[in-house]
């Protein structure tokens, strides 16, 4: 049984003194698989490294978190662009738009995920959406740049029915994470309408752990308790729900 983890930041300074430790729990969890999302030039070597260490299971993104669009954006679009002309990436992530922090970059975030979204189609790439209220905004520019070359995942999804075939609509597989396990979560109440060939497992660690770690630091081996979850949604045996994602997956990154 092989799960797959599409979206943790396994460089995130939370896990500074037991990293080795909570990658070797996930691997004997059964996660085998882990996607690493990049945020800025300032963790491309942390990932480098990650990569080194764990060959066989560490999968690396190149791009730009809308958090990290600011006024230097075009310098660090021009570090990703770089990176993505030196190497093999498994996707353009994580980008999109996040309207939770900070309205003022809106404009400047629309521009960096649009040129990535088209960094992604030149290089025949998926895409890992980041999207924090700002649904109407990332719909936007996924509907000025849908063709059947746009495809991808929308990361840590926590949107209404609706909104779930809106996204399906362009070709992006839904990551379900710890949020699934929340009371207040709302999407395990309409998940089941969703066909599973649509989702993938992630547990943006060290973010949103699953319940009963909610409020505590993430990891990658807490995968399982979502796939746990989602084998009550869907009235599959975790073992199926684990070969389904990883499958799913496997659809989306190539690998």
């Amino acid at each position: 049984m092989i799960f797959t983890d599409t979206h943790t930041h396994l460089y995130s300074e939370e896990f500074a003194d037991d990293r080795s430790e909570m990658i070797e729990r996930a691997l004997n969890n059964g996660v085998k698989r882990f996607f690493i999302p990049a945020i800025d030039s300032s963790y491309t070597k942390k990932m480098y490294d990650l990569e080194q260490q764990y060959p066989d299971n560490i999968f690396l993104m190149m791009g730009l978190h809308p958090c990290y669009v600011k006024e230097n954006y075009e310098i660090e679009l021009a570090h990703v662009e770089a990176e993505l002309k030196k190497r093999k990436f498994t996707a353009i992530g994580e980008i999109g738009i996040d309207l939770y922090w900070d309205k003022t970059t809106l404009d400047i975030q629309k521009i960096a995920f649009q040129k990535q979204i088209q960094w992604a189609k030149q290089y025949q790439l998926p895409i890992n959406i980041h999207c924090r209220d700002a649904f109407d905004e990332i719909f936007e520019v996924l509907e000025l740049e849908k063709s059947p070359d746009l495809f991808g995942i929308f990361h840590c999804f926590s949107g209404t029915y609706e909104q779930a075939l809106q996204a399906i609509s362009y070709n992006m597989k839904l990551g379900i994470g710890g949020v699934v396990t929340f009371k207040n979560g709302k999407i395990d109440q309409f998940l089941n309408q969703i066909d599973i060939k649509h989702i993938v497992l992630e547990t943006d660690s060290p973010y949103l752990a699953p319940v009963p770690y909610r409020g505590k630091r993430n990891e990658s081996s807490y995968v399982t308790l979502v796939a746990e979850k989602l084998s009550e949604i869907y009235q599959l045996p975790v073992a199926e729900i684990a070969r389904i994602t990883t499958e799913n997956s496997r659809e989306i990154f190539g690998i």
